[in-house]
């Protein structure tokens, strides 16, 4: 068991800075005070009686190849928690605060645990850490220390790891059901992954490889590097090989590439990307007219102009931003830690063992709509957990994120057969 300060008495006043965070006994802890929860209000609180919880952001903020996802990422968590602690914060006792502890990764695996480690004593839980790679820096010291984190990454790895609470389906099952989907909509006879390396770009190129061989379609793995001006071997071995179906899943700026110059090479073959390779501000690229002829993307949710009564409050809660699904993937991120938190308070013990104990018995999360509750099964064994659906979209310049769905939370025979028993990017 870790170790605790108590203060229980002015003579141990002293003591209590070692621990980094005021801890100690009241009448809303309901135990002994935790990492980054505090008796005082937090430094923005809406109402000053109440205690605060601090949560920690680190995310891709700036130079990273996700910046452009990341930052409306971090702004609608900041957007809920403020929703959340107007309706009353957590148990009516205490609020979050998302906004004291914001780090920038870079994408970068060492500035993830270097930013992590400089807050990780001052915070309850991660509202946010973006990245697979980038994450599974850190994952060993989240594990010691209990500290529970939503990932803004969907590896399957992450089905087996307690501390995490994932949403919506993985990497491995997006491009199984995207490989399905195109068997129904495309009739491909051959399959490519074209892919960075990693937890990301490795999960969702199993996927496509375990879906192809089901359908009896030939496979072919190609790894790329991150960078737009990085992709020639790729452009080339699609050109070269000419697959009926790419399954891309890379940065937006890398993805514009490949799709634009294999189109102007004369491939005439399908696209689907997975969630990350897309950003509306593609349209304005020189790649848009290959993107609305040969590209779909594939996302674990729905997009922003979804009618759903999560969708409707996260944008009545942005208002005037420019319309970008790292909205709706951070919004919709917020809703299992919102539900872990009040589930901690309730039972009492407000620690961080209390936290990842009630996340351990979760089996459904009210995500307003925006996922179906089954989405938040964190009680279950991961076979039985893992949630299997996903969306397909197609290219639309009129939508407000350049996206319509044409295949609503769906998910193919591959997915649905497969067992899982450990993170697919290991089978690759």
């Amino acid at each position: 068991m870790r170790s605790r300060c108590l203060a229980v008495a002015a003579a141990l006043v002293a003591l209590v800075p070692a621990c980094g965070v005021i801890r100690g006994d009241d009448e809303r802890g309901g135990g002994v005070r935790a990492p980054g929860v505090t008796a005082e209000p937090c430094p923005f609180a809406v109402d000053k009686k109440k205690g605060c919880i601090y949560l920690g952001t680190v995310s891709d903020l700036t130079s990273g190849p996700f910046a452009a996802l990341a930052v409306p990422i971090t702004d609608a968590q900041k957007a809920f928690w403020a929703r959340v602690n107007k309706a009353g914060g957590i148990g009516g006792t205490y609020e979050v605060d998302v906004t004291t502890y914001v780090r920038d990764n870079k994408y970068n695996p060492e500035v993830h645990r270097q930013v992590y480690n400089e807050m990780k004593d001052r915070v309850l839980a991660l509202a946010q850490t973006l990245g697979s790679p980038t994450t599974a820096a850190i994952l060993g010291d989240l594990k010691a220390g209990s500290v529970v984190a939503a990932p803004a990454s969907w590896t399957s790895a992450w089905e087996f790891e307690d501390v995490i609470v994932e949403s919506g389906s993985n990497y491995c099952v997006e491009a199984m059901n995207s490989v399905d989907y195109a068997v129904e909509a495309h009739k491909p006879r051959s399959v490519m992954a074209v892919h960075l390396a990693g937890d990301y770009g490795a999960d969702a190129a199993a996927g496509a490889k375990i879906a192809a061989r089901r359908n009896g379609l030939t496979f072919t793995d190609v790894e790329t590097p991150s960078g737009a001006t990085e992709q020639g071997r790729a452009i080339t071995e699609i050109t070269k090989r000419r697959p009926d179906l790419v399954i891309l899943t890379t940065g937006p700026a890398d993805a514009a590439t490949i799709v634009g110059q294999a189109a102007a090479a004369g491939f005439r073959g399908r696209f689907i990307g997975t969630g990350p390779t897309w950003n509306p501000a593609l349209l304005k690229s020189p790649a848009a007219p290959a993107l609305k002829a040969l590209y779909e993307q594939s996302s674990p949710g729905r997009p922003w102009n979804a009618d759903t009564p999560g969708h409707r409050a996260m944008r009545e809660a942005l208002p005037g931003v420019t319309p970008n699904d790292g909205y709706t993937s951070g919004w919709a991120w917020a809703y299992p830690m919102k539900a872990a938190l009040e589930a901690m308070v309730a039972g009492g013990d407000v620690s961080r063992k209390g936290l990842l104990a009630a996340v351990r018995k979760l089996r459904t999360v009210d995500y307003e709509g925006m996922l179906p509750p089954e989405a938040g099964n964190y009680a279950d064994d991961p076979d039985t957990a893992i949630f299997r659906q996903t969306v397909v979209n197609r290219v639309d310049d009129k939508a407000p994120t350049g996206v319509t769905i044409v295949k609503d939370f769906y998910v193919g025979p591959t997915a649905r057969a497969y067992t899982f028993d450990g993170p697919c990017f290991a089978k690759l």
